[in-house]
């Protein structure tokens, strides 16, 4: 007899055993499912998880040879196809000869929160999760949980059972598979300890825009999140959160043999130390950081808040110290001669007059400047309501940079006493430069200042660093992260500025999409030996499109003294934390208009990625009230206009911007 015909006999036979209705009570309908699935369709061991609204839908289990799978489909049509699921330890594989003991029952999940920066301030989270529980040959135990949004997938490994030993993870087996028609957008990864003074990794590469998916990276180490996939009507964002102490930083590479995109490891020099941590090592049990998958229009990404949602909780609620607002900077234009006391107070005054809350002194400072003359500026500062931000080199010898402090966070210790100095001086935050890579040990150490930091009351910065996959939930004290080629390479090589308005227009749809970026913005009059390809209304734009709890602005006092009334007043209400956000038009490298809402006032941003004039078409029909737009002039610098709500045309210049505010 065919088994299909033998089910209705297989049911009335479950049916029987399990006639008391206690015991149909126990036995789970995942359960029952999975027996059902494995008979319809030929896979061995299957299940479904469903976002509450019923379109996305992940099929899981384990196939024919065995190993775990998973597939996303999005109102039906394939978004990702069968890909596969495992982890290698150095004492048990956790890939092949796999088989499903169980598969939990569906369970509503829920979550508020409140984010101090950032596109969004209040945030709800909703979404069905269950676990399939693996066992290998050896009857050791592995589980994925699911977590299915109605904009986006999320899983997570788990070893659920304890251990008195450390166990060492060799390899991740996590695939992502796409079709061949599907095309991405992707930030190589650098070689370790390559670049200026051995400082590279630090996600400060080109991005290849709308390539085939299965493009290899001409250096060779693969792809960093956030990854960016079109496929088909879906975009689809890929990158990682809830990143612990216990385990390293991954990133993406295409397998030839696999035919998708995989996850993998760092590189071997990238730890704290020589036989420091690389892959991830713990006692069990032990749990993976979540691999989120944003799923939906472009419009749906820019809103995502996948990142933080399963970030893990703040550890914290005492936050009354953390202030996100603006910061002046001399360094962005004026370089390393600028770190002195008279322009430092200059810059004070600059921050004073735009009504910034920061200003940032950068490398040397201990030298340049000194101790004494520090605690001079705080107080100048003080009476001027302008705190101090001080640059640090995070490093011990994983890179050669001479600029300093440098070392004072390597040990516990260290990084006690020189936090408790800036607290007691009365410095409001650090910008930490030069990480050396994504290692368990690196990462530990980037956990270790925050926590060190938020109980000494100081605000962070990252530089020369590594994507904060959500750290900025965990530890609010964690204002914004480097992470990608900003503006100071611009200052550096006219070829970058060649390459940065489409590199601009990428950035909200990659880089920034959910976490805080440290780009530098705005050169809205001139940049030092460089031919700026901005107008000065794409440069007016940047603080507002990009996100950054802290956002460190290059213009200097000269530069903005030159720009009408209207723009100086602009700048002087700049807001880094956002109520809500909208994507109103935009497709990545090429153009992006982003609708922005602090209380009751929103931002609209627009800026033009392509050396050609455009027409927008702009729908501002969910604002109530008349605001005004300042764009690139036609004979002046900028032009100032009223707008009305409604649908409306925007003109751009080539490479050109434009701000509204209602």
């Amino acid at each position: 007899m065919p088994f299909r015909a033998f089910l209705p006999k297989l049911l009335h036979l479950i049916i029987t055993k399990f006639s008391n209705k206690t015991m149909i009570k126990k036995l789970s309908c995942a359960s029952l499912l999975l027996v059902l699935a494995a008979c319809g369709n030929g896979l061995k061991n299957t299940g479904q998880a469903i976002s509450p609204n019923g379109k996305l839908t992940v099929d899981f289990g384990v196939n024919g040879k065995n190993h775990a799978y998973y597939l996303i489909k999005n109102d039906g049509k394939t978004v990702v196809d069968t890909s596969l699921l495992g982890l290698v330890r150095k004492d048990a594989n956790f890939f092949d000869n796999l088989h499903v003991s169980s598969v939990s029952d569906s369970e509503k999940v829920t979550d508020t929160y409140t984010m101090l920066q950032g596109k969004q301030k209040d945030i709800s989270y909703e979404a069905n999760q269950l676990t399939l529980h693996l066992e290998n040959k050896d009857a050791q135990k592995l589980d994925v949980t699911f977590s299915v949004s109605d904009k986006g997938v999320a899983f997570r490994y788990g070893f659920p059972d304890a251990s008195e030993d450390v166990k060492y993870i060799t390899d991740e087996k996590t695939t992502f598979n796409f079709s061949a028609q599907a095309k991405a957008w992707l930030q190589p990864m650098s070689e370790a300890k390559t670049g200026w003074e051995h400082t590279n990794p630090s996600y400060e590469e080109y991005y290849q825009m709308g390539v085939p998916v299965n493009t290899k990276a001409d250096i060779g180490q693969g792809w960093v999140f956030p990854a960016l996939v079109n496929e088909g009507e879906n975009w689809v964002s890929i990158s990682e959160t809830g990143l612990g102490s216990n385990y390293c930083a991954s990133h993406l590479t295409y397998d030839d043999t696999l035919k998708a995109l995989k996850i993998t490891f760092p590189q071997d020099k990238e730890r704290f130390a020589p036989t420091a941590a690389l892959t991830p090592e713990s006692k069990l049990p032990l749990q993976s950081p979540w691999r989120i998958i944003a799923i939906g229009s472009l419009g749906d990404l820019a809103a995502s808040t996948l990142g933080t949602d399963l970030a893990d909780k703040a550890v914290t609620t005492d936050t009354g110290f953390i202030k996100p607002g603006v910061a002046s900077w001399s360094w962005a234009i004026l370089k390393d001669n600028s770190v002195n006391f008279d322009t430092t107070k200059e810059f004070i005054d600059y921050a004073n007059k735009m009504q910034w809350p920061y200003c940032l002194i950068d490398a040397d400072w201990h030298k340049r400047i000194g101790i004494d003359k520090i605690k001079e500026l705080v107080a100048y500062g003080k009476e001027k309501n302008v705190k101090l931000i001080l640059w640090y080199n995070s490093a011990g010898d994983w890179n050669t940079v001479p600029y300093g402090p440098k070392g004072k966070f390597l040990t516990a210790e260290g990084r006690d006493a020189e936090f408790k100095w800036l607290h007691d001086t009365g410095i409001a935050g650090v910008k930490i430069d030069f990480f050396g890579g994504d290692g368990q040990s690196m990462i530990a150490y980037y956990h270790e200042i925050l926590k060190s930091a938020l109980k000494h009351e100081i605000l962070v910065n990252f530089h020369g660093a590594t994507l904060p996959r959500g750290w900025q939930r965990t530890y609010p004290n964690l204002m914004t992260a480097e992470a990608i080629k900003g503006f100071e390479f611009i200052s550096f090589e006219q070829k970058v500025a060649d390459a940065s308005p489409s590199h601009m227009a990428l950035l909200p749809f990659t880089r920034n999409i959910f976490d805080p970026m440290d780009f530098t913005p705005m050169a809205l009059d001139s940049i030092p030996n460089i031919n700026r390809r901005t107008t000065s209304g794409f440069e007016l734009a940047l603080p507002t499109l990009f996100l950054s709890g802290i956002q460190h602005l290059a213009e200097i006092p000269q530069g903005m003294a030159k720009m009408p009334d209207f723009v100086q007043e602009y700048c002087k209400d700049l807001p880094v934390a956002w109520d809500e956000t909208k994507l109103l038009a935009g497709y990545p490298g090429k153009d992006v208009v982003m609708a922005r809402r602090r209380g009751d006032t929103w931002f609209i941003t627009g800026v033009n990625g392509e050396n050609k004039a455009k027409e927008l078409s702009v729908d501002l029909s969910f604002i109530k009230k008349d605001g005004y737009m300042i764009a690139d002039g036609a004979k002046a610098l900028f032009d100032k206009t009223a707008v009305k709500p409604g649908k409306t045309t925007v003109m751009l210049k080539p490479y050109g911007g434009f701000v509204m505010k209602f």
